[in-house]
């Protein structure tokens, strides 16, 4: 066998091998998730619509049921979040498996994100154990305590990160905008945890200018959360009094949103064009912001020209007078 034959069939073999093993690793990754979709199945059955249906034997006969809507999980939704991974027992009792379920399993305590991620080093990064002392300082959390909890605003069926993963920063500003007002903007679930009446957010921030370009523009923590540069979404919400109302705070070179809304972004480098904040330049154009150098220096060159035309002229008035 010629030598070149010979190293392409090793070779040949070689990648094969590797094709195989990937395969292999694949479906060995994939496996556990594959067998909590359909033991998530038999819940889903159920808990997947706003009907289900039992045999009752007390009167012998099928029945069909209203599902409580607080109960129905949307299926699509739940293999985007973030635990479409995981089976509904991982997180609820094995006892939910029997049917009719105990009324006692209502009473069964929630997880809280530190009972996961709380020393994990896969999720060291994100500083969980930070983001608990931001959520607990929160105007949220003081206000309302231990009633107050991170599915208030994470449904742990539904979240999915947004941050760090969309493209486009329209969508994180809708997605993260929706959180909030599916509390402050819907009457049932504000009225959860107080008896207050809901404000009206139009009426509240009667005193920001184009509010709507705003609304679509900026996520409502832009402004009513205190900065925090060591994890990447602020969680310590400020009482309304402290919220941000000075249009320079954003519309400046060191523009808030840098540290905010665009932080995971700004590592992104557009000195060559000459604009100081590139990640924003990429989005939109905010008024004040957005500053390009050389336009900077040809501005002062040009006002430099003026004043020393101005001064020349009047000086040669003055010698010829």
């Amino acid at each position: 066998m010629k030598p070149f034959l010979k190293k392409g069939l090793i070779l040949s073999s070689i990648c094969f091998l590797l094709l195989y093993s990937l395969q292999s690793l694949c479906q060995y990754k994939d496996e556990a998730p594959k067998k909590n979709v359909l033991a998530n199945q038999e819940c889903l059955k159920c808990h997947g619509g706003h009907f289900y249906y039992y045999y009752n034997d007390w009167v012998e006969k099928d029945v069909r049921e209203r599902m409580n809507p607080h109960f129905v999980i949307d299926s699509t939704k739940f293999y985007k979040s973030n635990h479409k991974t995981f089976a509904c027992i991982d997180c609820h009792s094995y006892e939910y498996e029997d049917f009719p379920h105990s009324g006692s399993l209502r009473m069964e305590p929630i997880y809280s994100c530190l009972d996961c991620h709380g020393g994990d080093e896969n999720s060291a990064e994100f500083n969980f154990e930070q983001i608990e002392e931001n959520f607990i300082n929160s105007i949220h959390s003081s206000k309302h305590g231990d009633n107050f909890t991170c599915w208030m605003c994470h449904d742990p069926h539904t979240y999915e990160i947004s941050a760090r993963t969309k493209e486009s920063i329209i969508d994180v500003v809708e997605y993260s905008n929706n959180i909030c007002l599916n509390c402050h903007n819907n009457i049932e679930e504000f009225q959860i945890l107080t008896d207050s009446e809901n404000p009206n957010i139009l009426d509240a921030h009667d005193w920001l200018p184009n509010q709507s370009i705003h609304f679509r523009s900026v996520r409502c923590i832009e402004c009513h959360t205190e900065i925090n540069d060591s994890i990447l979404v602020a969680h310590k919400i400020l009482p309304k009094d402290q919220a941000v109302q000075n249009c320079v705070e954003c519309h400046s070179t060191n523009s808030l949103l840098m540290a905010s809304l665009y932080k995971f972004r700004r590592k992104e480098n557009r000195n060559a064009a000459g604009f100081i904040n590139a990640a924003i330049l990429k989005e939109a154009y905010v008024i004040g912001a957005n500053r390009n150098i050389y336009l900077n220096w040809a501005s002062i060159a040009i006002f430099g020209f003026v004043i020393l035309g101005i001064c020349t002229h009047a000086i040669l008035r003055i010698i010829k007078k």
